[in-house]
């Protein structure tokens, strides 16, 4: 039987519809992935604990950071494989830089110097700056004026943490100061207690915490809050991957309905935790 030149034009409709499925399914298939290698998600997490944002490694996988980790990587259909060898935070920086991790996710502050080098998701949480001084040394700082008139022009002891954002702000913000960098949080708050140093810089979130673990600190320091100075806290992304990037904004957006955390209810959140 001869074939119509309708079922030639059918025959030839069907064979371009295949065509173009095959063709879609192929793109679909070449299509760069968010996540890269082996169907896991490579997570940089520092080795210490920052409640209630994560853990110390090998403490449970309860926190904000934590649980923003494993949402991402569920939507995207990957494992999420922790690597907690950093031991500071411009630790998880260089792992994103050197491919050694795909995100980074651990009360991370967003710095220009750090974003000329790795990708940042937008905040998730917004603290303000703030400083912990030791109220006989400020005292002796002032001379009866407000601390707020003098603590620009600060030219005392500033003690940081080695490998934070404080770190490198603090040049900026107080250019009179003296930088002292210490390891970890701890041996700045006894630096504090001992009046080794007049004041400590970090976020405010932070220094309510302490306040809130030990409330006969406020015998010896007082808490200042720098509240036109900001510290935004993000995800670290290798800078290869925009995808990544774009897809962990996406998350926050939808997932997470643009949520921004503050001070006050990570301070609610720490309370509550700290009660279980």
């Amino acid at each position: 039987m001869s074939l119509t030149r309708r079922t030639l034009l059918a025959a030839g409709g069907g064979g371009l519809l295949i065509a173009q499925v095959r063709s879609a399914n192929a793109q679909a298939e070449n299509a760069p992935k968010p996540a890269t290698g082996n169907n896991a998600l490579r997570i940089a997490m520092p080795a210490f604990a920052s409640d209630p944002f994560f853990p110390a490694d090998g403490s449970g996988d309860k926190g904000i950071d934590m649980e923003l980790a494993r949402g991402i990587a569920a939507e995207l259909g990957v494992e999420p494989v922790f690597d907690r060898s950093a031991v500071t935070f411009d630790g998880m920086v260089k792992q994103l830089m050197s491919g050694q991790a795909d995100m980074a996710i651990g009360k991370l502050s967003r710095t220009l110097q750090r974003g000329r080098s790795i990708l940042y998701s937008r905040p998730y949480a917004m603290l303000h700056q703030g400083l912990l001084a030791n109220r006989l040394n400020l005292a002796r700082i002032t001379q009866g004026k407000p601390p707020e008139q003098i603590i620009r022009d600060f030219s005392g002891d500033l003690g940081v943490i080695e490998g934070s954002s404080f770190a490198t702000y603090a040049a900026t913000t107080f250019p009179h100061a003296q930088i002292r960098r210490f390891a970890g949080w701890n041996t700045v708050v006894d630096a504090i207690r001992s009046g080794t140093i007049d004041m400590a810089y970090r976020d405010d979130f932070e220094i309510k915490k302490l306040m809130v673990d030990d409330p006969s600190m406020t015998v010896v320091a007082r808490s200042i809050t720098l509240t036109d100075k900001v510290d935004t806290i993000a995800i670290g992304v290798r800078p290869d991957n925009p995808h990544l990037a774009a897809f962990v904004d996406l998350y926050l957006d939808l997932a997470r309905g643009q949520q921004v955390l503050n001070t006050d209810e990570i301070i609610a959140r720490y309370r509550q935790g700290s009660k279980a």
